[in-house]
């Protein structure tokens, strides 16, 4: 059984799980899993684990970017393109 870190170290931590920038950010797992799958949230792989980390500064304005392309109505496929 894991233990969870709490938001004070989160905060201030460089790199964060999926379950943490769930936290974060308010997104739901599923949509975070999905923009990772399609390649709009980059991570990078710990070691032998394979545990996914990602960046947090940088992967909290990547969603909130995400969030405002989707509200003026862009598509994944557009979406995807802009991030490039």
């Amino acid at each position: 059984m894991s233990r969870q870190r709490s938001m004070e170290v989160i905060e201030v931590a460089e790199y964060v799980t999926i379950g943490e920038l769930v936290r974060l950010t308010g997104a739901r797992y599923s949509t975070l899993k999905f923009y990772t799958e399609e390649g709009m949230l980059p991570f990078e792989q710990a070691g032998e684990n394979l545990t996914r980390r990602y960046r947090r500064e940088k992967s909290i304005a990547r969603i909130q970017h995400i969030r405002e392309l989707r509200g003026q109505g862009r598509t994944v496929p557009e979406i995807k393109e802009l991030l490039k």
